[in-house]
């Protein structure tokens, strides 16, 4: 656990030093979002356009991840154990791609649908058995869904769309 959080931080303290516009706490056995980081680089999150929390155990992110990270633009949670994205998640206005992958998703996170900037939607390897197909295809910046292995219906992927719907 020590070594875990001294890693975290250590990765914390490169982007602020480097003053990078990524964070990446992947594979670091997270089971949520660490407050502390919010206070550690509060002076950044307005530079941050990418984070990475792949490979974690992370089960809930909260609404104040997407309120204080409001310039992203890619976000990596695959490879986590989440059910839900908070509501915020539908207020980022420049997100382009996100990657929930591999986590316990049985509902299409439909806030993602209000993200107007968004291209690329992962939620491949969930449990997602129906998709918002009409709100989806009235997303103006979107381009590609990747729902593969997910128990979707045989009607779930009719309505006619614009993107790439990778099944």
């Amino acid at each position: 656990m020590a070594q875990a959080v001294a890693n975290v931080a250590r990765r914390i303290n490169a982007t602020m030093e480097e003053q990078r516009d990524s964070l990446d706490l992947s594979d670091c056995g997270l089971v949520s979002f660490p407050d502390g980081v919010f206070k550690m680089i509060r002076s950044r999150t307005d530079n941050i356009q990418k984070i990475s929390l792949a490979n974690n155990q992370i089960k809930a992110l909260s609404n104040k991840f997407f309120l204080t990270f409001t310039q992203l633009r890619e976000v990596d949670l695959q490879g986590n154990v989440l059910t839900t994205l908070p509501e915020a998640v539908g207020n980022m206005q420049h997100l382009i791609s996100i990657d929930v992958s591999r986590n316990k998703l049985r509902v299409f996170p439909e806030r993602l649908t209000d993200v107007s900037s968004l291209q690329h939607i992962s939620v491949e390897g969930n449990q997602i058995t129906e998709l918002p197909m009409e709100k989806l295809s009235l997303m103006p910046a979107l381009k590609s869904v990747d729902v593969r292995s997910n128990p979707l219906t045989p009607e779930a992927a009719s309505f006619p769309h614009l993107f790439t719907l990778l099944t």
